[in-house]
């Protein structure tokens, strides 16, 4: 498959993956799979047009993380930077210490395929025993909140378990409601995501040559343009839906690379 077709392909995969709660990371494993695109320099490639959904968030919501560095909160007692400092703390000392660990025995289609169908039990779960909501916007949301919402970010270092899964869900459990969930796990993505691929990147940059520029741009890009419009129709649909529809979507995607699996179409 042609080199550029690749990375439009997964650009897209990205785009619609990151903050939906299906996980990108399993998918873009799987996809890779499919499309023999493994090893070091897609690892590092899923890096770079990580970055890209990224930006796509930072633009969207440029007013709240603007807000996040002004020297007194929209709202007294309102939402600030520490609720991120406090979310981001669980992830980043255990991604710090069992990052080889992970990397080294995870990253597989089968563990994947774990992840995928535990955390979608995992939002079935919450939707059913969510608490009374008492933040419905993101200057409700407590310190407490933002604490329970940051170790539900450790679950998701299990790719296929899905960081917006299981932040979400962590948000619902701990009385937000779904838009509030969502919000708070999309801005709670920029320090915890470009801290990951940042260290990832510096890591393993060596990957690619001056040859590679285009091919990083346009998974860059795509992934950039796809996450923007997944966001804006995901923020619609979340106030309408409960996150049980996307669990079923994970058990689906579970089965058939299921059965990818044991006739050795992917492994």
């Amino acid at each position: 498959m042609g080199h550029y077709i690749v990375a439009v392909i997964q650009g897209i995969v990205e785009g619609l993956t990151e903050f939906l709660p299906v996980s990108s990371t399993g998918h873009l494993i799987l996809s890779g799979s499919l499309l023999h695109f493994e090893g070091p320099k897609a690892n590092t490639f899923e890096v770079v047009i990580q970055l890209g959904a990224i930006l796509a968030i930072a633009i969207l919501y440029w007013k709240r993380v603007l807000s996040l560095f002004a020297l007194a909160p929209r709202k007294p007692h309102g939402f600030n930077l520490l609720h991120l400092i406090v979310a981001s703390v669980p992830a980043a000392v255990i991604g710090l210490a069992a990052e080889k660990a992970i990397d080294k025995y995870l990253f597989s289609p089968k563990t994947v395929l774990i992840g995928l169908v535990v955390g979608g039990l995992f939002m079935i779960f919450a939707e059913r025993i969510g608490t009374r909501v008492n933040a419905r916007d993101l200057d409700q949301v407590s310190y407490a909140q933002a604490f329970g919402v940051g170790i539900a970010q450790v679950l998701a270092m299990w790719p296929g378990f899905s960081r917006s899964g299981a932040t979400i869900s962590a948000g619902l459990i701990a009385g937000m409601d779904r838009k509030t969930s969502a919000e708070f796990s999309f801005i709670l993505a920029i320090p915890i995501m470009i801290g990951a691929s940042g260290l990832k990147l510096v890591k393993h940059y060596k990957e690619f040559t001056s040859d590679d520029v285009v091919f990083l741009l346009i998974g860059f890009v795509v992934s950039f343009i796809v996450a923007w419009l997944a966001v804006v129709w995901f923020m619609r649909l979340i106030q309408r839906v409960k996150l049980t529809p996307f669990a079923v979507y994970r058990f689906i995607v579970a089965i058939v690379f299921g059965v990818l699996l044991l006739k050795g179409i992917v492994s």
